[in-house]
């Protein structure tokens, strides 16, 4: 799995406003205006500059340089701090203490072991303070087998094209994307690059299981950033885990 490309169009494909929501989910979850906060999977750095402008002390946390790197750029843009580590978070060792973690726009379903999960996990758990939260999300059984297979995506500004095909994938519960750029040249030639991406999810009692392995104990499951209950065709699970 490579970012290397996908980084560059990262921001440009996603939905903008669906950030206001992460930010909202945050804060409806707090037990305090300020948090310190710890952000896996930051990508790009949008809610990780948000988070910060909003007053909380962020930290970033990501495997990818290239997006640290346009997470540095929007963070210099937007006149805040952040505190920027690269890492893999199935290792993330002892950062410091905070209030709050995150793990958002479905990252952890790039982990497609339940061992690894467990490792975030227990990574997280051992990161909280007393009474802190854990809140992530995860793409649900019926997104991944229902909606993911045979999907297509086409992206096309001036410079740039970017397709996106997914396939139904080998182990239970996953898919395959296929990520195709056509990324503009000189003399009006582009060059066609390949990034194969695989995603998995869990079924919630899985999931809860492994977080109660980890450690927590107070866990909920909900829909649209916390606004709705679960769903058949629910889309996208949030979860809110509270270390006791």
């Amino acid at each position: 799995m490579s970012y290397q490309i996908f980084s560059r169009f990262y921001d440009k494909v996603m939905d903008q406003s669906v950030y206001k929501d992460w930010l909202s989910f945050v804060e409806q979850n707090s037990h305090k205006s300020t948090l310190k906060i710890l952000e896996l999977a930051c990508g790009t750095g949008k809610i990780a500059v948000d988070l910060a402008k909003a007053g909380h002390d962020v930290t970033g946390f990501d495997l990818s340089n290239e997006m640290l790197s346009l997470a540095y750029e929007r963070m210099e843009e937007e006149n805040v701090r952040l505190l920027l580590l690269e890492g893999d978070m199935r290792e993330i060792g002892e950062i410091g203490s905070f209030d709050t973690v995150t793990c958002f726009s479905d990252s952890l379903c790039y982990l497609t072991e339940e061992e690894d999960l467990l490792h975030v996990f227990q990574g997280v758990f051992n990161n909280l303070n007393e009474k802190g939260s854990f809140l992530f999300d995860v793409h649900s059984l019926y997104q991944m087998n229902e909606v993911f297979p045979g999907y297509q995506y086409i992206y096309q500004d001036e410079d740039d094209v970017f397709l996106w095909e997914s396939f139904e994938g080998e182990k239970e519960n996953s898919v395959e994307h296929m990520l195709t750029f056509f990324v503009s040249q000189k003399d009006e030639l582009f060059e066609r690059i390949h990034e194969f991406h695989e995603e998995r999810t869990y079924s919630i009692p899985v999931l809860k299981s492994l977080l109660q392995t980890a450690g927590f104990q107070d866990i909920e499951v909900q829909a649209d950033f916390g606004r709705q209950s679960l769903k058949e065709d629910t889309p996208r699970w949030f979860f809110t885990c509270r270390k006791a």
